[in-house]
């Protein structure tokens, strides 16, 4: 009697491996932030603000929010929320920058400005709380950012030293930005930690 074959069981497909896009992110948040920080901070000449113009655009606004669509796919939330809130930041900011350089609208007023930043603070107050469960590089980063926000707002209210000590502090939050945008592509690529992260204040 012919024996009867048993019907072979087909393998799932693997999944295919999905890239980490968050260090794209913290990539240009931290370029753009280093570099109007630098004019913020006094390091460079306020005549060089047509060049961050098209960087925040280009590389802060639109390099965040496509980091957020694919943060997003990832099932990410506060990537989510993270990059493709900082990306309309800098949109906001060139487009601002661009309209007034154009004679399109009048220049707003100072205090207008600063109750504008100081709710990113509030915003970025509170993104700095969910931190406490990431590494301690993306808490540090957003530590100094809400920083940032309050300084460079209480300059638009009428504190000079705001500006440069808020200049001072975006420089310090654009290279914290960059550090952990190097160590996660290192530490990805290598399949190990080459560059410490720290682990998250609450596990």
């Amino acid at each position: 009697m012919a024996s009867i074959a048993k019907p072979t069981l087909e393998v799932p497909p693997s999944m295919p491996k999905v890239a980490n896009p968050a260090p794209l992110g913290l990539a240009a948040f931290g370029v753009t932030t280093v570099v109007l920080s630098c004019i913020n901070a006094g390091v460079l000449p306020k005549e060089a603000i047509p060049a961050v113009v098209p960087l925040a655009f280009a590389v802060g606004g639109l390099a965040q929010l496509i980091t957020g669509a694919l943060e997003f796919k990832n099932g990410n939330t506060f990537g989510t929320v993270a990059f493709t809130a900082y990306g309309t930041f800098w949109c906001w900011y060139s487009l601002l920058i661009w309209t007034v350089g154009a004679g399109w609208l009048k220049p707003p007023a100072a205090v207008g400005v600063g109750a504008t930043l100081l709710m990113w603070g509030v915003f970025s107050g509170y993104m700095w709380i969910c931190t406490f469960k990431a590494n301690k590089g993306v808490f540090l980063t957003f530590l100094l950012l809400w920083i940032t926000f309050f300084l460079l707002a209480a300059a638009d209210f009428g504190w000079t030293r705001g500006k440069t000590l808020g200049g001072v502090m975006g420089l310090a939050t654009g290279l914290a930005a960059l550090y952990v945008s190097f160590a996660e592509m290192v530490n990805g690529t290598f399949s190990k930690e080459v560059l410490p992260l720290g682990k998250p204040i609450i596990s």
